[in-house]
Parts: structure tokens; sequence; C-alpha cells
């Protein structure tokens, strides 16, 4: 059986038995988008590659541990997530980078608490900001930037244009950028 038709957790499983072939496919199959997204909102192409490199490296070491449901979901979040500490870390806002946020491998305990509750910050602000728009702008915004649906996608689930799905996602974009200007001191 060839091992690329399989789907990524049956893959992931074989991972999690130490099959180092399946791993490869893994990284074949979702390198290009990460490192991609992390370039765009990173723009330092160094950065981006140590960082999705380090993604990598941590799945490897822990795939013994890591319960890991939905693969794509879990590396896409992963290194939105590293993204933006390194925004953070570089006193950035994360108005430029809404999405981030999940699980950091960290090396040490006390990294990963601090990690950890920096998520769970950011996903209590995020979803108290989503409560506040217009339910179905909510909805459009959670299906594009967390379940990373595309506009036309999320267009034919909900039976409306494109067009509206992209005015949608505008104007919570919008919403929640004002808000953390609101709350974030300037930047010089």
């Amino acid at each position: 059986m060839n091992k690329s038709s399989l789907s990524d957790q049956e893959l992931w499983a074989e991972v999690t038995a130490g099959d180092s072939s399946a791993f490869v496919i893994l990284y074949n199959r979702h390198w290009g988008k990460l490192y991609q997204t992390a370039c765009f909102y990173l723009k330092d192409k160094s950065l981006a590659e140590e960082i999705v490199h380090d993604i990598y490296v941590v799945l490897w070491d822990r795939r013994e541990f890591l319960k890991i449901e939905n693969f794509q979901s879990y590396i896409h979040m992963t290194a939105r997530y590293h993204v933006f500490k390194k925004l953070k870390a570089a006193k950035i806002s994360p108005i430029d980078y809404i999405e981030a946020y999940t699980e950091n491998s960290s090396r040490t305990a006390n990294s990963e608490i601090t990690e950890k509750l920096l998520q769970e910050d950011f996903e209590t602000e995020l979803k108290a900001y989503l409560e506040k728009l217009p339910k179905r702008c909510a909805e459009i915004f959670l299906l594009s930037r967390i379940k990373q649906l595309s506009n036309t996608e999320i267009a034919e689930l909900l039976g409306i244009s494109k067009f509206t799905v992209e005015n949608q996602i505008t104007h919570a974009l919008k919403y929640i950028r004002s808000k953390i200007n609101l709350k974030s001191p300037m930047i010089d």
C-alpha cells in the first residue's frame, strides 16, 4: 500500500508507532503552507523556516505523547501560535495575526505553562470579541480563521455569496483590531 494515499490521521497513527516515512509524508504535505503563512506574517524567511522546523522536531520528539485528533488543524494552529508568540515577543500587536494560538511544545515545564496561559488568554479574549459581533459574522469568521475554510467553501456551506463572506470577515477583523488597538499601548 502506498503511504502517500493515507489520510493525515492514518499517517499520524503510524508516526506515533515510530514510522519515520509516514512522518516525512506528513511533513511534505504541510510544510509549504506553514512556511508561507509564517513568512507572510513575520516577513522573515529564515525565522519562518526556523519556526516550522522546530515544530516538526518537537512533533517527532513528542509523537508518543501527543494525542492529535485532527493533524492538519493541530499543525496549523501550532504554527500560528508560534508566529503569534514571535510577534508578541517583538512587541508587534496581534491585530496583524488574529488567528494565532495553540499548544507550543517547549522544552521546559515553566515555558509550557506560560505558553498555555497565553493561549488561553488569547482564546478568551477572542471569544469575548466574537460574542459582541452579529452571530452570522462571528460564525463566518470562525469558519474562515479557525476551521480554515476558503471563502468559496463558506459561501457554499451557508448559501450566501462569496462577496458577503468577504465583507463579514472584513467587518469582524476591523472590529477585533479596533478593540485590540484600544487595549494595546502605542508601539514606537
